[in-house]
């Protein structure tokens, strides 16, 4: 199966990016800590040339804190942007505000000296951009402190931009999630459809479930025996009839219901219950 997904309205999503670029002062750049070198688009790192930029890792209580901290000690991510900064947190939980705009006021602080020599209040604008699914609106809306943008746990859902007044002095712009127009790295795309960045009704459920399966077993074996009480040993489609005999996912006649099977493995996934992974 090849992973593809750039629908029409991410095309006007990045040429609306292109245009409003120069009116920001700096770019809040969230990624999945599930998977964070595949949450990295290479059209939205070209909007963040000589821009300071905040890498927000999302959804850090789904992870795996221990290659979180690797990434962090390689500073792979601040190694792209001289004027970078990096932050981890999960966007639902409580001072992710706190953290954000003490990194923004670093980030900008040229700008803040500037107007403060003069005797005038900066006022600082950052657009808010990442991959489908990453939480940006989820993260936008605990910046503003009431639910001014669409959410969900599913690609696709913010598809206009919005500015918002996060606090005294501060501006963002929530933009819809984007992807880039070729996926040509299987691997990454695989990625991006494991935590739900790319649209599951375009997908092979089947398909992509035994991917999964057996990308997981190498990089957290004993994953899907511990959640399912199943013998991992075997081809992908065999551990999938053992996710669907041990669910009772059954058709009629007693078959394993795979599609069921499939579905029930990628909700487990996404919400933590095979434990916390970062792919």
């Amino acid at each position: 199966m090849i992973i593809n997904w750039f629908p029409g309205h991410m095309t006007k999503a990045l040429r609306e990016l292109k245009a409003e670029v120069k009116n920001v002062d700096a770019i809040i750049y969230v990624l999945d800590a599930r998977a964070p070198l595949a949450s990295l688009n290479p059209e939205l790192d070209k909007l963040a040339d000589k821009k300071p930029i905040l890498f927000v890792l999302n959804k850090i209580d789904l992870a795996d804190q221990q290659k979180i901290d690797k990434l962090l000690k390689d500073d792979v991510l601040r190694k792209k942007y001289s004027n970078s900064s990096v932050v981890i947190l999960n966007a639902t939980a409580s001072g992710a505000l706190k953290i954000v705009l003490s990194e923004l006021k670093n980030l900008c602080r040229d700008k803040i000296s500037r107007f403060k020599e003069k005797g005038l209040n900066s006022y600082i604008r950052a657009m808010v951009v990442g991959i489908p699914n990453s939480g940006k609106s989820t993260l936008v809306n605990n910046l503003c402190g009431k639910t001014k943008a669409l959410t969900g746990n599913k690609a696709g859902v913010t598809r206009g931009k919005q500015w918002l007044t996060v606090a005294n002095g501060f501006q963002i712009l929530d933009t819809p999630g984007t992807l880039y127009p070729k996926l040509e790295n299987q691997n990454v795309a695989r990625k991006l459809a494991y935590i739900g960045s790319i649209n599951d009704e375009i997908l092979d459920k089947n398909e992509l479930a035994c991917d999964f399966i057996a990308d997981i077993r190498k990089i957290y074996p004993n994953a899907l025996a511990k959640r399912y009480s199943i013998d991992e040993n075997g081809i992908p489609y065999e551990v999938l009839e053992k996710i669907a005999m041990s669910r009772k996912f059954l058709l009629k006649g007693g078959d394993p219901d795979y599609d069921r099977a499939s579905i029930a493995l990628f909700d487990d996934f996404r919400k933590g219950k095979l434990g916390n992974i970062t792919l």
